[in-house]
C-alpha cells in the first residue's frame, strides 16, 4: 500500500510589495531551500487556523486577513506525496519583525520581491511562481 500524501499549509505574507521567505534547514521537505512559512495541517484543524498557528510558531509573526489562493499536489519522490495548500495573509501590526523561532528548521526571515526570489527556492514553488502565479491582490 502506497503511503497516504502528506497535507501542508504555506502562506504568502505580503507586506510592501514583498514576500516573507526564510532559508530551510534540512527536513524531510524542501531542505536547504528558500520557501514560504508554514507547516502540517493537524487533525481538525481549518487552513486559516494552520496558516495562523504555523506563522507564529516559526516567525513569531501574527498575521490576519487569511484567505486560500490555491493548492497544489506534488510528488516529490516514490515515498513523499505532499498536497500544499497555498493561503495569503498580512501582519496584523505593519512593525512587526520575523523572528528565526526555529533556528534548527531554519536560517531566518527576509522579506523578497517576486521578481527577486531567492536561490534555491523550495522546487514546487517555484515552478508554480515561474508559470505565472501571483500571490498578490489584482489591482482594478
Amino acid at each position: 500500500m502506497s503511503p497516504a500524501p502528506e497535507v501542508g499549509v504555506a502562506v504568502f505574507i505580503l507586506k510592501d510589495n514583498k514576500v516573507l521567505f526564510g532559508h530551510r534547514r534540512s527536513l524531510s521537505i524542501a531542505s536547504y531551500t528558500y520557501a514560504l512559512p508554514g507547516g502540517h495541517l493537524e487533525f481538525g484543524e481549518s487552513f486559516e487556523e494552520c496558516a495562523s498557528r504555523e506563522v507564529k510558531e516559526e516567525t513569531g509573526l501574527d498575521i490576519k486577513n487569511i484567505e486560500l489562493l490555491t493548492a497544489s499536489s506534488n510528488l516529490l519522490s516514490d515515498t513523499v506525496h505532499v498536497v500544499v495548500i497555498y493561503m495569503r495573509a498580512y501582519l496584523s501590526d505593519p512593525n512587526q519583525i520575523p523572528q528565526n523561532i526555529e533556528p534548527d528548521k531554519c536560517e531566518g526571515w527576509e522579506w523578497y520581491e517576486l521578481n527577486n526570489l531567492p536561490e534555491p527556492t523550495y522546487g514546487p514553488l517555484k515552478a508554480m511562481l515561474d508559470g505565472g502565479f501571483n500571490p498578490f491582490p489584482a489591482v482594478s
